[in-house]
């Protein structure tokens, strides 16, 4: 039971980790359109890097988990890669946006994916 409850955990706090990322990439540079403020916030670099530094140990986890598949941890390695791209390769800064929410929805969705395994084998 112990093992199901930190599966569902690790997994749902990804998730979240995930959309909130989306939603600050999505959301803030319209807000900083309308509020001068939500324009500092938008362009934090220390905020990029702290999603990141959230993300690196629900990935990890995920990965070294015995119910993963390949599909599913190359969807999260994927989608950890995009994110760190994005976020700290000052080349693809033009790239940030894209890079970001594509990072996002492949790690949501491979944390999904593992959530929905482990659940239907009786592992969540």
């Amino acid at each position: 039971m112990a093992r199901r409850t930190s599966a569902a955990l690790i997994d749902g706090s990804a998730i979240t980790l995930s959309s909130l990322c989306l939603i600050h990439c999505l959301l803030l540079p319209v807000m900083a359109a309308t509020l001068p403020i939500a324009g500092v916030l938008a362009e934090a670099e220390w905020l990029h890097r702290a999603f990141i530094l959230f993300a690196l140990p629900f990935s990890a986890i995920a990965l070294t988990s015995r119910n993963i598949t390949w599909p599913i941890g190359l969807l999260i390695v994927f989608g950890f890669g995009s994110l760190v791209a994005g976020g700290v390769i000052e080349a693809l800064h033009d790239y940030e946006v894209q890079l970001t929410v594509i990072g996002g929805l492949a790690l949501a969705m491979g944390h999904i994916l593992r959530l929905t395994r482990a659940h239907s084998s009786g592992q969540a």
